[in-house]
């Protein structure tokens, strides 16, 4: 069931998503070569627990084989998400994936972001530029009226349009006093489909774009999700809420 939030509500989840916003920016500012994934997601845990949060993602059952181990999931290069932290170090040219989950005051935020190491290839800036882009195109069509499949055709076809593959096996989700709620908001489907957007909906858009298969797998940790291929993935989101005048990024500083 798709639960409306009052406005006191979503304040919280604003706050949320500042403890959130802030914890991507510490981490964003440690990205780059040599640094640990051990390393961001320590700062990003510390930097929770000091705004008198929690990660929401730490001890996460979902569906991997045992709780999730770590406060966030780093993702570096071909992994898609939920890659988890430990002693490899970023080289130059990588990309990684911050994705974080914040819960305080009774509800949850979760954004991400995916950084470039120091350079990287020029196929490489346009796979982060577009999935950066689909990511705020949808965010500035969401508002009362308008159908999750809207949404997902939008950014399926500025994906294709560049050559890029839309993951399907993975979608947002709603979000609020749980981590993941109804509706699904999936990142490919036909214009015209699917619920309407309502005011008081809060929840997470989040393309992941592949630079090339659509296809990904699970490697034997349970948790992480990797290309078929074995080429690069973007990942990008933002909570928002549906208001009158549209949606507003409540994972923002």
């Amino acid at each position: 069931m798709i639960v409306l939030k009052t406005r006191a509500e979503i304040e919280l989840m604003r706050e949320a998503g500042r403890v959130l916003a802030k914890a991507r920016r510490l981490a964003s500012e440690h990205v780059r070569p040599g640094v640990t994934t051990n390393e961001l997601d320590s700062i990003i845990h510390d930097a929770i627990i000091a705004e008198g949060a929690t990660p929401s993602f730490l001890g996460y059952q979902g569906s991997g084989p045992s709780p999730f181990p770590k406060s966030s999931c780093i993702s570096v290069n071909e992994e898609v998400v939920h890659g988890i932290a430990g002693p490899r170090k970023l080289q130059d040219g990588d990309i990684v994936g911050i994705d974080i989950g914040v819960y305080k005051g009774g509800f949850h935020a979760d954004s991400a972001c995916t950084f470039p190491v120091g350079q990287v290839a020029d196929d490489v800036t346009t796979l982060l530029r577009v999935t950066r882009e689909a990511l705020h195109m949808a965010i500035d069509r969401a508002r009362p009226g308008v159908r999750i499949g809207d949404l997902a055709a939008l950014i399926q076809k500025h994906a294709e349009s560049h050559g890029l593959g839309v993951v399907r096996d993975l979608v947002g989700h709603g979000i609020g006093r749980s981590l993941h709620e109804e509706p699904s908001m999936p990142n490919f489907g036909r214009a015209g489909t699917g619920a309407k957007l309502k005011e008081g909906m809060t929840f997470c858009i989040e393309p992941m774009l592949n630079a090339g298969t659509w296809k990904v797998k699970t490697l034997a940790d349970g948790w992480t999700m990797v290309t078929a291929d074995g080429r690069y993935s973007a990942h990008f989101e933002h909570t928002i809420a549906i208001t009158r005048a549209g949606a507003e990024i409540l994972t923002v500083e």
